[in-house]
C-alpha cells in the first residue's frame, strides 16, 4: 500500500500541477508584473522604501523592548524561497517583516540599479532590458531574488569574466540588530561588506543594494559544439574559460560520460535574420532539449532574444519539471499550455506535503558543487560513479581573492566550475545522506564549495573548514549578533535543524 501511494504522488502529480498550479500560478505572474511596472513608472518605490524601513526598525525595536528573548529571522514564508528545502529554523525564531520588492533607481551615470533584496531575476531584467540596461550576471531562474543571492549567491554563464553575483555589487543597505541602517562599500565599513555574501542574513537585515550594469543589446550569437569523449570536452571547456579574449558567456551541458555540448555567447546587434530561433517562446521545445539535438546535427549557431538567452532554463527549470510534468515538452501540451509554464516553485513546495517532500530528499540529488576548474576532470568521474545523473550544468566562474566566507586557498583569483545536479540518481543503492556527505567530503578535500540553497548533511566543524569564517565572526561579535541573529550553520545545514 505504501508503494502505491508513492507512485501515485510521484507519478500522477501532474493532474495537479497542470490543472490547479499553473493557472494560479499564471494570475500571480499578472498581478507582480503589473504591479511592479505600475510602481516603477510612477516612481514611488524610493518613498516606499524609506516607510517600510522605519517600519522594519520598528519591529526589532518591539523585539528589543520585549527583551530580545529568541534571536530574529525574516518573516518571509520557507515556502517563497526558490530552494526545494522547507528549513525548519524559522519556527523557533521571532520573525520580522520585510515587505521589500521594488527596483528603487537606476542610475546610468554611475551605471548601477538599486534594488531592495525581494526584487526577482525576472523583474529585474524585464526593467533594465527596457532601459537598454542588464546587469552584467543574470541569474538563471526567474524567481531568484537578490536577497537570495547576495546572502547565499549567485553564478551564471558570465562569470567566467565578471566572478559570482556578489562581486557585481557596489553597496549595501543593513538594518543592524540594534536597529540602526547603515549602507558599507569596498571603502565604507569594508569588512562588513565582505561579509554579508553567504552569510544568509545573520548579521543584519538587507534593506537594498546597488548593483552593476552595463549596456544590453537585443540578442546573443550562441554556437554549439558538442563532444563525444570526456577528455574533448574539458579541453575545449577550460580553453573558453579561461582565454584571454573570452566570450561573453560560457557553459556546457553534459548528457552523458561521452555526449555533451559546449555553447558559447556573445550579446549582438548585428545578426541572421534566417538564424533566429526565439527560445522564449511558450510553444518553443524546452531549451536543454534543443541543446541534446546538437549532438546529431553537429556545430552549428542561432541567434537569440538576449531576455529569452538570460532565462533560457526557466520554462523547465533546468530539467526538474520532467520529473513532475513528464510530457511537458510534448509539442501538443507546449502549444496548448505551454504558455502557463513554469509553476512557481513556491507553489509547488507549499503543496507538496510532507509526503512528497521526504520522497523527494531521498530519491532526489538537487545540488550546485563549486569545484576548482583544474579538478574537473576528476570530479567528473566520482560524481558518476556516486550518483550517475544526467543532464549536469558546467559554468565557469571566476573566485575572487577577497575576504568573506569562500575565496580561493590560494593567494590568487582562480578559475573555478559549478557543476549543477538536478535529477534522480541513477546508480544502485544510492542513500542520500551518505552520498552526499561523501560529496562534501570530496569539496573540502580539493578546496571547493557547496551552494547552501541544497540539503547538506555537514556537522559545524566540516562546515567551518569548508567556509572561511574569521571575518564572519570577527563581525558576529562586533555588531553583537549572537543574542540577535542565529548563526549561519544553524540555519543551512540539516544536522542544525530541529
Amino acid at each position: 500500500m505504501g508503494n502505491l501511494l508513492e507512485n501515485i504522488l510521484i507519478n500522477y502529480r501532474w493532474i495537479f500541477v497542470c490543472f490547479f498550479l499553473l493557472p494560479l500560478s499564471a494570475i500571480y505572474n499578472v498581478w507582480f508584473y503589473a504591479r511592479n511596472w505600475l510602481i516603477f513608472k510612477l516612481g514611488s518605490a524610493p518613498e516606499k522604501h524609506s516607510k517600510r524601513v522605519r517600519d522594519i526598525q520598528r519591529q526589532v525595536k518591539e523585539w528589543q523592548t520585549a527583551g530580545c528573548k529568541t534571536p530574529m529571522c525574516t518573516g518571509r514564508p520557507g515556502w517563497l524561497t526558490m530552494s526545494l528545502k522547507l528549513g525548519q529554523y524559522k519556527k523557533k525564531l521571532h520573525q520580522i517583516n520585510l515587505p521589500l520588492m521594488d527596483v528603487l533607481s537606476i542610475d546610468t551615470s554611475r551605471q548601477v540599479v538599486r534594488v531592495e533584496p525581494l526584487v526577482t531575476m525576472g523583474q529585474l531584467s524585464a526593467t533594465l532590458l527596457s532601459q537598454g540596461w542588464t546587469l552584467p550576471i543574470v541569474p538563471e531562474l526567474d524567481d531568484l531574488t537578490v536577497g537570495g543571492l547576495i546572502n547565499g549567491t549567485g553564478v551564471e554563464t558570465s562569470s567566467h569574466i565578471y566572478g559570482l553575483f556578489q562581486h557585481i555589487c557596489v553597496s549595501y543597505e543593513l538594518l543592524l540588530s540594534d536597529g540602526s541602517v547603515v549602507t558599507c562599500t569596498k571603502n565604507n565599513e569594508p569588512d562588513l561588506f565582505y561579509s554579508v555574501p553567504w552569510a544568509h542574513g545573520t548579521l543584519g537585515f538587507l534593506l537594498s543594494a546597488e548593483i552593476r550594469i552595463i549596456p544590453a543589446k537585443k540578442f546573443v550569437k550562441l554556437q554549439y559544439t558538442p563532444s563525444y569523449t570526456l577528455d574533448d570536452l574539458i579541453k575545449k571547456f577550460t580553453y573558453e574559460s579561461t582565454r584571454k579574449d573570452p566570450h561573453q558567456f560560457v557553459e556546457a551541458l553534459v548528457f552523458g560520460p561521452d555526449r555533451s555540448v559546449l555553447m558559447v555567447a556573445d550579446m549582438t546587434d548585428q545578426l541572421d535574420p534566417k538564424k533566429i530561433n526565439k527560445i522564449g517562446h511558450y510553444y518553443k521545445p524546452w531549451f536543454y532539449k534543443h541543446v541534446e539535438t546538437f549532438l546529431r546535427k553537429g556545430p552549428s549557431e542561432e541567434y537569440i532574444p538576449l531576455r529569452d538567452y538570460f532565462h533560457r532554463h526557466t520554462r523547465s527549470l533546468f530539467w526538474q519539471l520532467q520529473y513532475i510534468i513528464p510530457f511537458g515538452n510534448n509539442p501538443c501540451f507546449r502549444y496548448f499550455l505551454g504558455w502557463l509554464m513554469p509553476p512557481k516553485v513556491s507553489l509547488l513546495k507549499l503543496t507538496q506535503g510532507e509526503t512528497i517532500q521526504k520522497l523527494y530528499e531521498e530519491h532526489q540529488f538537487i545540488q550546485d558543487l563549486m569545484i576548482p576548474l583544474n579538478n574537473l576532470r576528476e570530479a567528473m568521474g566520482v560524481l558518476h560513479d556516486t550518483v550517475k545523473i544526467y543532464p549536469i550544468w558546467l559554468c565557469p566562474f571566476l573566485l575572487r581573492v577577497e575576504p568573506g566566507m569562500v575565496h580561493p586557498k590560494q593567494d590568487n583569483n582562480q578559475m573555478y566550475v559549478d557543476v549543477g545536479l538536478y535529477g534522480e540518481p541513477q546508480v544502485k543503492g544510492y542513500q542520500a545522506v551518505r552520498d552526499t556527505r561523501k560529496m562534501e567530503a570530496y569539496c573540502r578535500k580539493i578546496g571547493g564549495f557547496q551552494m547552501l540553497y541544497a540539503d547538506s548533511y555537514m556537522t559545524k566543524d566540516e562546515f567551518c573548514e569548508m567556509f572561511d569564517h574569521k571575518l564572519y565572526d570577527k563581525m558576529r561579535e562586533q555588531l553583537n549578533c549572537k543574542s540577535a541573529f542565529p548563526h549561519v550553520y544553524d540555519k543551512v545545514c540539516l544536522n542544525a535543524q530541529p
